[in-house]
């Protein structure tokens, strides 16, 4: 099956590489370019690609709204939306997980990186590199997250134990062998996690575990 993409980023060469890389796979397909948010927004809605890359600084909408506008809380069939970025603009790949995206790269990463981010958002995983994960998150710790309006569930020690290893940057594999379960025990953990946080996905996981607490950065 061939993964459709839609490119998002105002400068052309900066879409003409991430094309070139992407269409060097033999199971990836770039169906569409957008040279600013808006017109984001409107191919990805009228041409339903199965990834959405999408650059922080567009002109007309930026990163954060255009991941809204297709993948936010209130999306009632939500897009998968990467997002490509760099470090030192953190305060928007904050604003950009918490608005819906799946995931996100960094611009430097390397062709690897962007071609393992597109594929895991395909397959519904949403952090792309666990090390780039959390490390951002890890710098947005120290930022003050707007309170919830309910507090969520209680998880059960197992769960804070899996969200703990998550948070951590471990893979499924990982925490399976860490915490000796399974993999398909790892999987219907964070299933049921995802249901008592209310949140879409192993990213939403992730930012809820750093935002209260329930991480030691190393």
């Amino acid at each position: 099956m061939t993964i459709s993409v839609l490119l998002a980023d105002d400068q052309a060469m900066i879409r003409r590489g991430l094309r070139l890389i992407l269409e060097d796979q033999p199971d990836i397909s770039v169906v569409a370019e957008a040279a600013d948010g808006a017109e984001a927004v409107d191919l990805a809605r009228r041409l339903r690609p199965d990834v959405c890359l999408v650059d922080i600084r567009m002109p007309r909408l930026d990163g954060i709204a255009v991941t809204r506008a297709l993948a936010g809380p209130r999306v009632p069939d939500p897009m998968r939306v990467v997002v490509v970025t760099t470090f030192d603009l953190d305060e928007y790949v904050y604003g950009a997980l918490r608005g819906g995206a799946v995931g996100f790269v960094l611009k430097d990463a390397g062709p690897a990186l962007l071609v393992e981010a597109v594929r895991a958002a395909h397959n519904g995983e949403a952090l792309v590199s666990p090390a780039v994960t959390v490390r951002l998150l890890r710098h947005l710790a120290a930022a003050s997250a707007p309170p919830r309006a309910v507090r969520p569930p209680p998880l059960s020690d197992r769960e804070l134990e899996v969200v703990r290893a998550l948070a951590r940057g471990r893979t499924n594999q990982e925490i399976a062998a860490e915490l000796f379960i399974s993999l398909s025990t790892v999987k219907s953990h964070l299933s049921g996690i995802q249901t008592k946080l209310g949140v879409r996905n192993r990213v939403g996981i992730v930012t809820w575990a750093w935002e209260n607490n329930h991480v030691e950065p190393s």
